[in-house]
């Protein structure tokens, strides 16, 4: 009888049946399907046609479900309706497997996808690029040049870039900068180099920092031109000076008093990060005395240099900044050759006693340097420059602009600080 009825429902074949059918319900589900003489008991069958048993009712005696009262019509019919119905498994259709609740943010009710905004402010960050305005300021013959190419692992200093001609000791002190792009796995930066030849070089070195000071704030001037305009554009170019890394010759003793009053005046108005030049004529024992005696100083003149411990911003970060303290000055080496070392081609300087690996720290502190300056502070110094340094500069610059023409607003006074620069104080401020 099976064979009769090809691919038809059990229920269907058994209201086709006739009422009889009920009586004789095992026989005919043995006849429609040959599977059910697998299936001797009751659970079993129940299991594969959905038949019912009826509360105490032998379990031999089976019912068919009462809800099926008449024929339906098989064009009608859709087979993921009523599936417990079916007469073979197969036909049963496959409920989509579901991933437990909080796998994955798609199939997680309480998800809301406020992370989603890292994403987004990277891809615009990496759309629009970075800008980085660092500073070299030391006397001729420190290593500047070198030290720079060696950070960056390219040509970048303004002397790779002269012809040998124009490379000489001027007169007085001359600013000049040079622009690079920089790309690294996909990330844009405008590196802009600021060189300062003649610093220290002089017979008399009397306000030698003057000229340095100045630059930098024209250049706060010119920012907050572009800030004042009325018609400003969506990106005001970036040309603040982020760092200044000041170079201290490796004299063994303590500082000159035309390095303490150079980092005195400049380390209100640009974030200054010492470094001892040429670390490798020191033994370490002269060193680390020297690095002392430079730390001591910095404290004896009350000067702050980067990272400033009263921008610490929480535990974690005075906690870093604290081991970073503790290194400042950081005596480097720089190179921009290699050399064969144990098999591997690493940078350094080549002497008769062996060879000095400048990212080695047992050999100096470069790494740390580039680390603090490029891997790890890069961002947070250009905000101590914008939050800090520019906003002192223009909170003077407006008080200024709203005093009366005579120079004096009420309840301020006029000085002349011993930097040269008018400054204008508030009893606000």
């Amino acid at each position: 009888m099976g064979r009769d009825f090809p691919g038809r429902p059990v229920h269907e074949m058994l209201l086709l049946l006739g009422p009889k059918a009920e009586s004789r319900a095992p026989e005919y589900l043995t006849l429609l399907d040959p599977r059910v003489r697998s299936c001797p008991t009751a659970d079993s069958k129940e299991a594969l046609f959905g038949i019912g048993f009826s509360e105490g009712m032998s379990r031999t005696e089976p019912v068919i479900s009462s809800e099926v009262h008449r024929i339906p019509d098989t064009a009608s019919l859709r087979p993921e309706v009523i599936t417990s119905f079916y007469g073979t498994m197969s036909d049963l259709p496959k409920a989509p497997a579901t991933a437990p609740r909080g796998d994955k943010p798609g199939t997680d009710f309480s998800y809301v996808g406020i992370d989603a905004i890292l994403e987004q402010m990277r891809r615009k960050a990496m759309k629009q690029g970075f800008e980085f305005n660092i500073m070299v300021v030391g006397q001729s013959g420190l290593g500047k040049s070198t030290l720079m190419n060696t950070l960056f692992k390219s040509k970048v200093s303004r002397r790779s870039a002269l012809p040998v001609e124009e490379d000489r000791i001027p007169k007085t002190i001359e600013i000049k900068s040079i622009s690079h792009d920089i790309e690294e796995k996909g990330v844009r930066m405008k590196l802009t180099v600021i060189d300062t030849p003649g610093f220290g070089d002089q017979i008399n070195n009397e306000n030698c920092w003057q000229p340095i000071m100045t630059f930098i704030n024209n250049q706060y001037e010119q920012y907050l031109q572009e800030e004042l305009n009325i018609n400003r554009k969506k990106r005001i170019p970036d040309s603040r000076v982020h760092c200044c890394i000041y170079f201290i010759p490796p004299t063994g003793h303590c500082l000159r008093p035309i390095d303490v009053e150079f980092m005195r005046h400049l380390s209100k108005v640009v974030n200054i990060v010492p470094v001892i030049a040429k670390a490798d004529t020191l033994t370490l024992e002269e060193r680390d005395f020297f690095k002392q005696k430079i730390r001591e100083d910095l404290r004896t003149n009350g000067i702050d240099v980067y990272p400033q411990k009263e921008f610490d911003e929480d535990a974690e970060d005075r906690l870093i900044n604290e081991k970073i303290r503790e290194m400042i000055p950081f005596a480097v080496v720089g190179s921009d050759l290699e050399y064969q070392v144990n098999g591997k081609r690493l940078l350094g300087r080549k002497t008769k006693w062996g060879t000095i690996e400048v990212e080695n720290t047992t050999h100096c502190e470069f790494a740390c340097l580039r680390d603090l300056l490029i891997r790890t502070h890069m961002q947070n110094i250009k905000d101590i420059t914008s939050s800090i340094h520019y906003e002192v500069y223009r909170v003077r610059r407006l008080n200024e602009s709203n005093a009366h023409p005579n120079g004096q607003a009420e309840g301020e006074q006029s000085i002349l600080q011993s930097n040269g620069v008018p400054e204008v104080l508030s009893h606000e401020i």
